[in-house]
């Protein structure tokens, strides 16, 4: 297993996570963070051992998003050419979080403002702890308020009118209007936080693999075709899965009074 050096990452019995280590910076994303976030989440997608991945923040914050000084003043010297090779490296750091098979959980305490909010918004699951808040304050630098693809992302999250007003104004979201918005799965205390993520990924590891990787799959597709071609697409779908060993598992356990025991085949 290859060595990241700009975060910190264990993996232990099938769940991966990735805590973001710079906290007296509130956990800023440098070149080489996107750089190793991308690389990690492609060699994830191809991990059948690995079942869930956790993203986490060390200290007072998730993520703050682009580090001012090793980020942005360094853009400010870069020609067009290598700043779109940039941007083209944190869009596949979302791209590689919304289409690999495992589910994903952000676990958010304090702040998560810019890229680190677009992270967070791209997991499946959206733990929040009491002092966590989002930022999308893309457009008080000067920028646009779409990044990573954020503008597809956060109004099938929240609905359009709610991520119009987020983008183009960048304003603080709580916790409990991230919650209302649906943009938490869930609101806890502080010190109650890895207690739940711990209980949402106790029951992500029940459930089967493969069934979970096409249900990803299924929402990433059917965002962007129409109705009737989604009906279809979930026929195939769902007939792939009736076919393959773990719905047999299923229905093994269930008439043997056991828990069914997945294997993703």
């Amino acid at each position: 297993m290859k060595r990241w050096d700009h975060f910190d990452y264990e993996e232990r019995q099938g769940v991966a996570t990735v805590t973001f280590s710079r906290p007296e910076r509130l956990n800023s994303l440098t070149f080489d963070v996107y750089a190793d976030i991308r690389d990690l989440t492609d060699s994830l997608r191809k991990r059948e051992d690995v079942r869930v991945l956790v993203i986490r923040g060390q200290g007072r914050g998730f993520c703050s998003g682009g580090d001012v000084d090793e980020i942005i003043s360094e853009l400010l010297k870069m020609g067009t050419r290598d700043v779109f090779e940039f941007a083209r490296t944190t869009g596949a750091c979302v791209r590689n979080l919304r289409e690999m098979p495992q589910p994903v959980i952000a676990a958010v305490n304090g702040i998560a403002a810019g890229a680190g909010a677009v992270l967070a918004a791209a997991a499946d699951i959206r733990v929040l702890a009491e002092s966590a808040s989002f930022r999308f304050l893309f457009t008080s630098v000067g920028l646009s308020g779409g990044d990573m693809g954020i503008c597809w992302l956060l109004p099938r999250i929240v609905g359009l009118g709610r991520a119009t007003e987020a983008l183009l104004l960048g304003g603080k979201i709580t916790s409990q209007q991230a919650l209302a918005w649906g943009l938490a799965s869930t609101v806890v205390s502080d010190d109650q936080l890895d207690a739940a993520v711990g209980k949402h990924v106790s029951r992500l590891k029940e459930l089967a693999p493969w069934g979970l990787a096409m249900t990803k799959e299924m929402l990433n597709r059917a965002a962007s075709t129409d109705y009737s071609s989604a009906i279809e697409m979930e026929a195939f779908t769902q007939t792939l899965l009736m076919t393959a060993e773990d719905f047999r598992e299923f229905h093994a356990g269930f008439t043997g009074k056991r828990r069914p025991e997945y294997r993703g085949s």
